[in-house]
């Protein structure tokens, strides 16, 4: 008998609790890169419901007839109904079209099913989504609300383990209330534990199954290989060794500035430039873009040549590179390459896991070079019409020039330094420990 996997509790379980009552809900299309755990919270949040129907259009193809012709929400519902022997009843049914970037007609057929059937609860979602996306841009405009997935954030790992009320405490931590040492450094040693794992549901799974972190790694060096698998299904024009060499350069290159040419060997720089753009569209890779940083929207000025480029999971990162996992464990300082990288890298997937699941945010750094001097910050982050620099600190100390230079050539009052410092502030900087990211949005 096949073991059912414990199902943890995730920050996508609220969003859809709260789109099940809402009269003026969509069809919601849940997109993220593959094995995010979209599939896994789907089936969860169906126990809520007297009746479940759940197609995949990757594995059942003989269904992709049905979308061949008329798409009558109606008709398409009468035939699914009696294919699955389940009814499908508004209010009653939740029907779940799962993998639907193999079904470029269900995709279209959404913005049926809320114009003609908005009581049904329909969710779709799909891995590699963007692909067909782009095929039908404006499929759904107005019709169709999109919610992105990522793995687990920390916030979300904490949960998972049992440590409930240290969330809550690190929660409510601030400048004026630090938290006591002893569950700084507790909060401290789980994170180091968190960047060495990273947030994949079944890495997360496992970690919490044996609290073995070497048994973790197995894991994830299954995932990486189900991820290079895949790139033979992104274009037929571009190789999957290609995409494999740009997708391993991005991981020798986060940190700094992405540089084409370090990217692949024997190749032209379009194809390497497509074979990146690939990798973003599938949500493996995330850019974060350089902007000027004069006024908002910080996109408004944007310059997409100088882009640093992140992985999804830190964990998988980590993997790919061979870090030395004890020297995580047991260091106070990741000033060395590699470890300072992980941790920015920390940082900007966490920014992403606590804004908005509506929309895709972007993320943006600040870099000036010139002949005498050259600063960068890490991060900038727009609160309504403020812009907030964010420099990472991978240990306990380092200086803020970059950052004071930001906020004086754009006269800006505050910053915020990340760093394994407990909650503090000097000055007009905020320091919030690496861990605590998500606070960012209540400190602003």
């Amino acid at each position: 008998m096949k073991k059912v996997q414990k199902y943890f509790k995730r920050a996508i379980d609220d969003i859809l609790m709260s789109w099940k009552t809402d009269p003026g809900r969509k069809p919601l299309l849940l997109r993220g890169a593959r094995q995010v755990g979209k599939s896994s919270a789907i089936k969860e949040f169906s126990k809520h419901f007297e009746f479940y129907v759940e197609i995949n259009f990757e594995e059942q193809r003989n269904i992709h007839r049905l979308f061949a012709g008329d798409l009558s929400p109606k008709e398409l519902c009468e035939n699914l109904s009696v294919l699955y022997n389940t009814p499908i009843v508004a209010g009653k049914t939740l029907l779940f079209f799962d993998e639907i970037q193999s079904c470029i007609p269900a995709i279209s057929s959404l913005r049926f099913f809320y114009e003609k059937m908005p009581d049904l609860h329909l969710i779709s979602a799909g891995s590699l989504l963007e692909f067909a996306l782009k095929e039908i841009p404006s499929f759904g405009v107005g019709r169709v609300r999109s919610v992105f997935v990522y793995p687990f954030s920390f916030d979300e790992f904490l949960r998972a383990i049992g440590e409930t009320g240290l969330l809550e405490m690190k929660l409510k931590a601030n400048a004026e209330n630090p938290l006591p040492d002893p569950i700084h450094l507790k909060l401290i040693s789980y994170l180091k534990k968190f960047l060495i794992s990273g947030g994949m549901p079944e890495v997360v799974a496992s970690y919490i199954r044996n609290d073995d972190l070497m048994a973790v790694q197995q894991i994830l060096d299954d995932l990486i290989i189900s991820i290079r698998s895949d790139f033979a299904k992104y274009k037929k024009t571009i190789p999957a060794l290609r995409i494999a060499e740009v997708f391993d350069s991005v991981s020798n290159q986060t940190g700094g500035k992405f540089v084409f040419a370090k990217a692949a060997t024997q190749t032209n720089l379009k194809q390497i430039k497509e074979a990146l753009d690939l990798l973003i569209m599938s949500g493996l890779i995330i850019p974060v873009t350089h902007s000027s940083c004069n006024g908002i929207p910080l996109g408004a000025e944007i310059d997409d040549k100088k882009r640093k480029m992140i992985l999804l999971d830190t964990g998988i990162f980590q993997r790919i590179l061979g870090l030395n996992l004890s020297g995580i464990l047991l260091e106070n300082d990741y000033d060395g390459i590699n470890k300072g990288a992980i941790a920015e890298m920390f940082v900007g997937l966490e920014l992403l896991k606590s804004s908005s699941a509506y929309t895709q945010e972007k993320l943006y750094y600040w870099h000036r070079e010139t002949a005498s001097s050259n600063a960068e910050v890490d991060y900038v982050i727009q609160n309504e019409e403020n812009i907030i620099p964010i420099e990472v600190k991978s240990s306990q100390k380092g200086s803020m020039q970059s950052m004071y230079r930001f906020m004086e050539e754009k006269k800006r009052k505050k910053g915020i330094r990340i760093s394994l410092e407990n909650f503090s502030q000097i000055g007009n900087i905020l320091i919030i420990p690496l861990y605590a990211i998500s606070n960012i949005k209540s400190e602003n």
